[in-house]
C-alpha cells in the first residue's frame, strides 16, 4: 500500500491539473499517505469531523491535525453544520476539488501500473485481499 500510495503522490506532484503549491508541496514530500486519507474518505457533500477520522480508521485528534494541514493548503474547509450548530463540516474547497480529481487520474493510472507489471490475475487477487483486510481493519473487534 505505502508502494501504492506513493506512486500516487509522485503522480500528483506532477499533474498539471494540481495547483502548484500543491505540486510543490507533494514532490517535497510534505504531503504523505495520511493525507490521502482525506481525499480517499471525504464525502463530497462534506462530513464531520469523527466520521471522517472513523472512516479513515484514524483518531479524531489524528485526524484533526491533517484537516488542519488541508485546511492552510486550501484544500478543505470548515464550514457550520446546519443540523448540529456545534459540529462543522469538512468540504473540499475549489483548490480540493481540483485535488480530488488529480487523485482520482492518479489512482487509475497507477492501478494500470500495477496491472501491468504483476497480471490481471494477480492484481485482482490483491485488490480483493486489500478490500477484505481493510474492512476487517474498520469493523469494530467482538469480543466472543
Amino acid at each position: 500500500m505505502r508502494r501504492f500510495d506513493e506512486r500516487v503522490l509522485h503522480l500528483m506532484s506532477h499533474d498539471t491539473d494540481v495547483p502548484l503549491a500543491l505540486s510543490n508541496l507533494a514532490a517535497r514530500h510534505k504531503i504523505s499517505a495520511a493525507h490521502i486519507h482525506i481525499t480517499r474518505h471525504l464525502a463530497l457533500e462534506g462530513s464531520r469531523l469523527t466520521d471522517l477520522a472513523q472512516s479513515a480508521g484514524v483518531t479524531k485528534q489524528g485526524m484533526g491535525e491533517l484537516v488542519n494541514q488541508c485546511a492552510a493548503w486550501g484544500l478543505v474547509e470548515r464550514t457550520d453544520d446546519p443540523r448540529d450548530t456545534r459540529a462543522k463540516i469538512i468540504r473540499f474547497t475549489d483548490i480540493g476539488l481540483s485535488w480530488l480529481k488529480a487523485f482520482e487520474r492518479a489512482i487509475r493510472t497507477t492501478e494500470q501500473e500495477f496491472h501491468s507489471e504483476v497480471g490481471d490475475e494477480v492484481a485482482t487477487v490483491t485488490e480483493l485481499a486489500l478490500e477484505v483486510y481493510t474492512q476487517e481493519l474498520t469493523q469494530p473487534k467482538r469480543i466472543p
